[in-house]
């Protein structure tokens, strides 16, 4: 037996054993438990969790995504942050949007994008190093952002002692990329960290994210 079949049968009686049932029919099993998932599940959880090995999981993670897309469903399968989660496609988003905002909007400000846009291409980075990116003080995206969950605390800066910010695996989920590698080329036109004086309010303790009476707009200009 080569060794490529041994770790396959090893998978297969570990995750028998780890149901404590017989596996379940493994396309359709997968389609049950993605319909209820609120974020992307990885092929290890859903091998463990359904009693198949991985690569049984994985190949027919991939065939349901082909079938999917040959015969044009309204929806798609998609590995994105390390896990698979069904999305809608995005030439329906016009009746999605339609059907779950009703008419309201709920989209980031111009301001907010370009933060997060910051945060995306120089993390970890402080807060006071994007307000000098950006030319404005941006304590009030940088909470909406936080609040939204599109980035997160990281620890501190040695010099100074301010928090560090970088962006979150929910980040990922919504902008459709397995890692921060996937995105565009854009870093060339930011400057880079240390061309950016450090303002004054560096190392000053961050700002209360449970505080929501802030502007979500957030921009005003930086003192200087």
């Amino acid at each position: 037996m080569s060794t490529t079949d041994t770790t396959d049968t090893t998978e297969a009686t570990e995750a028998t054993e780890a149901t404590d049932e017989a596996p379940l029919a493994l396309k359709p099993a997968l389609e049950a438990v993605l319909m209820v998932v609120d974020e992307p599940a990885t092929e290890e959880h859903l091998a463990k969790v359904l009693g198949h090995p991985r690569r049984a999981v994985a190949n027919a993670l991939r065939e349901l995504a082909d079938e999917y897309t040959r015969e044009g469903r309204g929806f798609e399968l998609r590995l994105v942050a390390g896990g698979w989660r069904y999305y809608t496609r995005p030439e329906f988003a016009t009746a999605v949007e339609g059907f779950v905002l009703d008419g309201q909007h709920a989209r980031l400000t111009q301001a907010a994008l370009e933060t997060l846009a910051v945060v995306a291409y120089r993390q970890p980075v402080s807060r006071s190093r994007v307000s000098a990116i950006r030319g404005v003080n941006c304590d009030g995206v940088m909470r909406t952002l936080l609040q939204r969950g599109l980035v997160g605390e990281a620890g501190t800066e040695p010099e100074t002692g301010a928090i560090l910010y970088v962006t979150t695996h929910y980040f990922l989920e919504r902008m459709g990329l397995r890692g921060l590698d996937e995105l565009p080329e854009l870093a060339p036109f930011l400057p880079e960290a240390d061309q950016v004086e450090g303002e004054s309010q560096e190392a000053v303790p961050s700002f209360d994210v449970a505080d929501l009476d802030a502007d979500d707009s957030g921009d005003s200009p930086t003192d200087h």
